[in-house]
């Protein structure tokens, strides 16, 4: 809500005419809360919902945290703008611990992603990762209740809900690689709305728009979905493009790391040559043990 919130404000006040109405909807992904996400539908669950309003007529738009959408958009639909990244790094919030790396052997962390999990049990071995769902205040509920020693969630979540006395520390990326899109908010239209499509290019930052394409570009050409643990986070210097990218076993004991340089100007080609790199290093036997149980 904060962002479809967030998104309405800025479009009332490029647009002073434009009359925006939020519509509250619930998607499967916030529901089901007791099963990992790989389970019972991947990311798609958090989108297909609203794809369905705005293909019914009752949305003519969705916002998303980009790191929650799938790497390939259904049929007819378009990512209209993406909003100037925030904070991507994965905060480390504890209330006992400073940091990851004061962590006790056998410590309890709350997370259900598995790219963190593998990264950081390549960094930290001896940690136990519980699964971890919910909205923010739910997450934080449970390591305040004693039940988890730490959680990791998204800095830019935190802090857009006013919660970074909370952070304990920033995880450095070379410790663990954000998530694709990750501090990104992404809308979301039908691709023939062409009105609609018009009215969001206020919102859209070219820098961000740029780095995103070459992170999703990567995990398009692995076949990434919520399985896989793809880290791949870009950043715009002039006309170069930095990429990051890994992949882990499900253990975190093996990890694929590509750091590459590409031209800016085509961020999709910078994308895939990096996953290209990663397939030559043997990513698709590592990302095919990562089939759910």
């Amino acid at each position: 809500m904060w962002q479809a919130e967030h998104v309405a404000a800025r479009l009332r006040a490029a647009h002073p005419d434009l009359e925006v109405e939020v519509l509250a909807m619930s998607t499967r992904g916030d529901e089901i809360l007791d099963t990992p996400l790989a389970l019972v539908g991947g990311k798609g669950l958090f989108t297909h919902e609203l794809e369905r309003a705005m293909l019914e007529g009752r949305a003519d738009l969705a916002v998303h945290s980009l790191k929650d959408m799938p790497a390939t958009l259904p049929e007819g639909m378009t990512l209209a703008a993406v909003l100037e990244r925030a904070d991507p790094h994965d905060a480390f919030v504890s209330n006992q611990y400073e940091s990851l790396e004061s962590l006790p052997d056998g410590a309890r962390v709350g997370t259900s992603s598995l790219r963190r999990q593998s990264q950081l049990k390549h960094y930290r071995p001896h940690l136990t990762f519980e699964p971890l769902r919910g909205n923010v205040n739910t997450r934080l509920a449970r390591l305040d209740a004693g039940e988890l020693d730490a959680i990791i969630l998204a800095a830019a979540g935190l802090m857009r809900l006013g919660y970074d006395r909370r952070v304990a520390q920033l995880i450095p990326a070379e410790t663990c690689l954000p998530a694709i899109g990750q501090g990104v908010l992404g809308v979301e239209c039908l691709s023939g709305a062409n009105e609609v499509i018009e009215l969001l290019q206020v919102l859209e930052h070219r820098e961000t728009r740029v780095c995103i394409e070459a992170e999703r570009s990567v995990n398009r050409r692995l076949g990434g979905d919520c399985h896989a643990p793809i880290a791949a986070f870009a950043q715009l210097d002039g006309h170069n493009l930095h990429i990051r990218a890994r992949v882990a076993s499900p253990d975190g004991s093996r990890m694929l790391v590509v750091n590459e340089v590409g031209p800016a100007y085509d961020p999709v080609a910078s994308g895939e040559q990096v996953a290209g790199m990663l397939l030559a290093q043997g990513a698709a036997d590592l990302l095919a043990a990562w089939v759910p149980t």
